[in-house]
């Protein structure tokens, strides 16, 4: 009888180590999808900023961003 309890034992742990293993498989696997969702969102943020950057240069080497005073000064 006291080997199969240990046995038994054994067998409960084992299920238990598989168990964490699967949920921590499963959380690795959502979070390298956020972490790729969110790498795309900064590439994309990327090129939005360096699209409106060249933009504001191109403005300012037109001559569009010349100070004025308002009319009502």
């Amino acid at each position: 009888m006291v080997q199969q309890d240990i046995i038994d034992r054994i067998s409960e742990q084992l299920i238990d180590l598989q168990s964490q293993v699967a949920f921590q498989e499963d959380t690795l696997q959502s979070l390298n999808e956020v972490v790729t969702r969110q790498q795309r969102q900064i590439e994309n943020l990327h090129e939005l900023l360096k699209s409106q950057k060249s933009q504001l240069e191109a403005m300012a080497n037109e001559g569009d961003m010349v100070e004025e005073r308002p009319p009502h000064y």
